[in-house]
């Protein structure tokens, strides 16, 4: 569990260490104090909770709060299912890609914690974009979430890549919870 100092928690909030001490000596930032001392300690998820309860900027902390996730697809409804399950109020970011292409660039840049593949694009490209995110050793922890189709065709291929698979349709809700658990369960979110 990583904690944090007042200080630290007043560079990140952009305030006095004095109003971080108000705050937590008032009891609306919750922590402890190191016994035998008056230093106050903050844990991660407290602070966390403190700043969304009240509408102030994660900063750097953002990477480690919110449940990046980049969603390859080109079906418009599709995405914006998965946004409307997947909200910013949640604790949920979600980027967009609609190539192998556009993806691997996003993947760069977003690094995102769950990667969803809609292998309606192209089984070929879907399987080829599971495969080089798995080579690469920076995206060896990202969740790879595949969407089949259900064309009646079997498709079988090397699932070894793929951390989970939905099979189309399916309930947005429900694929949103499993990432709620999936990720909060790896970064130990609020």
């Amino acid at each position: 569990m990583k904690v944090f100092t007042t200080g630290q928690v007043a560079k990140i909030c952009k305030v006095a260490p004095r109003t971080v001490s108000k705050w937590f000596d008032s009891g609306r930032l919750k922590g402890y104090r190191i016994p035998g001392s008056q230093d106050r300690r903050i844990p991660r998820e407290y602070l966390i909770r403190f700043l969304k309860e009240h509408g102030m900027p994660l900063g750097d902390l953002e990477d480690e709060a919110m449940a990046k996730v980049l969603i390859v697809a080109q079906d418009q409804v599709l995405i914006e299912n998965l946004k409307r399950e997947l909200p910013l109020e949640h604790s949920f970011k979600a980027a967009v890609a609609a190539s192998g292409f556009d993806a691997g660039i996003q993947a760069e840049s977003f690094h995102p914690d769950c990667i969803i593949v809609d292998f309606s694009i192209g089984r070929t490209e879907a399987l080829q974009i599971c495969q080089n995110l798995r080579r690469n050793n920076e995206f060896s922890e990202v969740i790879l979430i595949a969407l089949l189709p259900d064309d009646g065709s079997s498709l079988s291929f090397d699932r070894s890549a793929i951390n989970e698979t939905f099979k189309k349709p399916f309930d947005s809700a429900l694929l949103a919870e499993r990432l709620r658990t999936l990720i909060g369960a790896k970064k130990e979110l609020v």
